[in-house]
């Protein structure tokens, strides 16, 4: 079915308007001021209820019909000064669109020299600021803390933990502001079909080792280790922040460090994102973000 013109719906939208409110109009004049004797004698017996209530024709208070029509005179005051009438947009020329507007404008030149400075300033200086600091606490609660927790500790096998030193894409500011201005997005294959049930039995515990730090060159899994994982992990697992691979020789593990979730890992593999922030928080918000998790 093919979409009607925006005019028709314009159209349509007056016309109801303007007839409903002219038929309140006769309605409320045809009530109060009736053509003819407002109390006609009855013809024929009246209705009765309970003996004693009876039906009268006595008109409702006058203050009701100066009530009413007050409102019905702001109402044509207000059609005519902003929209209400299909798409008429008024003698004022309002809209929302136009106040928000009005309003970000505003908000933006009142703190535009404020969220320069910020810009401009240092990270230590940023970090010595307690109300900067309470205000990035604020942004990080707004922005990160439904994945990453309000501690920013993370959560275990989903999101990192942004509180210790292990950074998968590098902890540096600029590196932390890359991530959150322009997001992550992690990817960890699959090895099952590669390296069958024994492959990957081996290289779980090879990985498990050098967690330890206890991976011996004649391991069982080095071999795979080196054919299938050394690339992205490094040849002695300590990772690449470059590619998103993560330090596989130290006790940090996102997706759980047990033999178990090692080989769940090997065997599925794992994806993780991290959206970008860039379009939803501006240069300063992002500044005060990347001081704010750099402590």
């Amino acid at each position: 079915m093919a979409d009607l013109p925006n005019t028709f719906w314009s159209g349509w939208i007056a016309v109801i308007t303007i007839v409903s409110l002219l038929g309140l109009v006769w309605l409320v004049f045809t009530i109060y001021f009736p053509r003819g004797k407002a109390d006609q004698e009855h013809q024929g017996p009246e209705p009765t209820w309970d003996d004693n209530l009876r039906e009268g024709s006595n008109a409702p208070p006058l203050w009701w019909f100066w009530m009413i029509f007050s409102a019905m005179v702001f109402s044509v005051i207000y059609l005519m000064l902003f929209p209400g009438v299909g798409a008429f947009s008024g003698a004022l020329n309002w809209s929302q669109g136009s106040r928000l507007a009005e309003s970000f404008d505003d908000f933006r030149a009142e703190y535009q020299a404020s969220r320069a400075a910020i810009v401009d300033a240092g990270l230590t200086e940023l970090q010595d600021d307690t109300v900067l600091m309470e205000t990035a606490e604020k942004l990080f609660s707004r922005n990160c803390a439904a994945c990453h927790g309000v501690d920013g500790r993370g959560q275990a096998s989903l999101f990192p933990n942004l509180m210790d030193i292990d950074w998968q894409w590098g902890g540096s500011p600029d590196q932390i502001e890359q991530t959150i201005r322009h997001g992550r997005s992690a990817m960890m294959p699959p090895w099952q079909a590669s390296l069958g049930d024994d492959g990957v039995a081996q290289v779980a515990a090879y990985v498990k080792a050098l967690s330890a730090g206890e991976a011996a060159e004649g391991h069982p899994g080095a071999t795979q280790y080196g054919s299938f994982c050394v690339a992205c992990h490094g040849p002695d697992g300590t990772g690449n922040p470059i590619l998103g691979a993560p330090n596989l020789s130290d006790s940090t593990w996102l997706y759980g460090g047990s033999i178990e979730a090692i080989t769940e890992t090997l065997n599925n593999g794992r994806q993780g994102v991290m959206p970008a922030f860039g379009e939803r928080l501006d240069d300063a918000q992002i500044k005060l973000l990347v001081a704010y998790l750099a402590r």
